[in-house]
This record gives C-alpha cells, sequence and structure tokens, in this order.
C-alpha cells in the first residue's frame, strides 16, 4: 500500500470527522473514499477498519460536546447499550447479505428530511417537548435499536439520522441534539467494531493513521458547532442530507 494512498485516506479521514463532529454523515466522504482506494481488499473488511477512525473521530467530538452541553446522563445510558447491541447485529447481517435493497427507501426519506428541514425555518431551534418518562424511554429504545441497526447494516448518514431523531421525537434543539447524537454514535461504532475485530476485518496500517485525523476533524467540527450554535448546525445539517441524496441517488439510478 503506498504512502499516497495512505495521505488521500487520511485526507477524506480528517473530512469525515469535521462533518461529522457538527451533524453526521462523514462516512459520506469516508466510506466512499475507502471503498474506491482500497479496491484490493473485501468490502467488510474495508468497512471494518474505517470504524476505527470514526470511533476515535466520533470519541473526542464527544468530549467537546460533554464539556459544554447539558447531557442526560440517564437516557444516554440506556441508549448507548442497545444502540451498541443492535449495531453488532446490523454489522453480522452485513457480513450475511447485501443491503443494496434498502437505498430506494432511505433515498426518498432523505428527500423528504431535506424539503422539510429548509421549508421549517425554526426546525431544531426549539428546546426539548415535553414528554412524560414513559414517551421518552419508548423513543430512546426505539431510536437506539433502529438507527443502531442501520449503522451497522448500511452506515452512511447515520449521524444525521440521529440528529433527526432527537429533534423531531424528543424536541432537542440542533445543538443538544449533535451532542446527544454523538454520545449514541460513539456506542453503534463500537458495536460494529467488536464485531468487525473480533472476525478479523480491520486493517491496522489504514485504521491507526485514518484515525488521527478523523479525531483533529472531530475536535475541530465540534468546537466550531458549539461556537456557531443552532443556525449553523441547522445549515450544515441541510447541506449534508444533500450530500446523502445525491450518494443514495448514485447508488440507486446510475450504479451497476
Amino acid at each position: 500500500m503506498s504512502n499516497e494512498v495512505i495521505a488521500w485516506l487520511c485526507l477524506a479521514a480528517f473530512a469525515a470527522g469535521f462533518i461529522d463532529a457538527v451533524v453526521g454523515g462523514g462516512g459520506l466522504i469516508q466510506t466512499p473514499a475507502g471503498l474506491v482506494l482500497l479496491p484490493q481488499f473485501p468490502v467488510a473488511t474495508v468497512i471494518g477498519s474505517l470504524k476505527i477512525p470514526a470511533f476515535c473521530g466520533t470519541f473526542l467530538a464527544s468530549l467537546q460536546y460533554i464539556r459544554r452541553v447539558k447531557m442526560d446522563w440517564p437516557m444516554l445510558t440506556l441508549m448507548t447499550l442497545l444502540s451498541c447491541s443492535a449495531a453488532f447485529t446490523g454489522s453480522y447481517l452485513l457480513s450475511q447479505v447485501h443491503n443494496d435493497f434498502m437505498k430506494p427507501l432511505l433515498l426518498i426519506i432523505l428527500i423528504f428530511v431535506a424539503l422539510y428541514t429548509y421549508s421549517k425555518k425554526n426546525f431544531g431551534i426549539h428546546s426539548e417537548k415535553d414528554h412524560d418518562k414513559q414517551t421518552r424511554v419508548i423513543y430512546s429504545v426505539c431510536i437506539s435499536i433502529v438507527i443502531g441497526f442501520y449503522d451497522g447494516f448500511i452506515g452512511p448518514g447515520a449521524g444525521s439520522f440521529l440528529v433527526l431523531a432527537f429533534i423531531t421525537l424528543l424536541g432537542f434543539d440542533f445543538l443538544k441534539a449533535s451532542a446527544h447524537a454523538k454520545m449514541v454514535n460513539l456506542a453503534t461504532n463500537m458495536g460494529s467494531i467488536l464485531f468487525f475485530a473480533g472476525s478479523g476485518r480491520i486493517i491496522l496500517a489504514v485504521a491507526l493513521p485514518m484515525a488521527v485525523c478523523n479525531a483533529i476533524g472531530g475536535i475541530l467540527g465540534a468546537r466550531l458547532a458549539i461556537q456557531k450554535g443552532n443556525k449553523f448546525i441547522r445549515v450544515f445539517f441541510l447541506l449534508v442530507v444533500t450530500g446523502t441524496i445525491v450518494r443514495f441517488a448514485y447508488d440507486v439510478f446510475f450504479k451497476r
């Protein structure tokens, strides 16, 4: 493996870490880069290797948010345990079947999300909804299982889906949603890593340098998001969702 390939992968990891720290969706950059630049390896091996830098970037971004945003730790404890298990299950299923059949459905959902977010100027600006404890638990369990499984099974855009879920179901603003999404995303990455590492599908020569660059991007992205606030994150969210739509549209209509 040439130094040039490693350099390009590290650049992609930095950009992915930065984007993921702000609003999720870093996999839109990192995953295609890994698949294009490492064609000699099986897809599952590439995906497994990319989970290491994703975890490192999310971890350091999470530390930035924890210091500055009030976190709901009882809720997050439940969600991280469930999402880790769900991601492990999703990664196992990925090793057994193909996931392309879900992309047309996801494309439709993402187009709706982009249009709704753009048309509702106050989306993600208000504080959380006044749910009773039982309702919050139900929503937390659903978010953890569904998106945790999705991240292990497909991956790209999972962080954005988490942000969206925290906003629409729990009423968080963009900043608080991004902070909590990072913690859950950390758990989903760990679930996938446990599976891929256990099955010998991680290339450390690729994963470790990418992890350093992803982490640096994660720190910078989180600091910028905290500094700029909800309006900045809303714009970034729209850009990332649009990028996800383009990616899935290419996979659905043009990829052979």
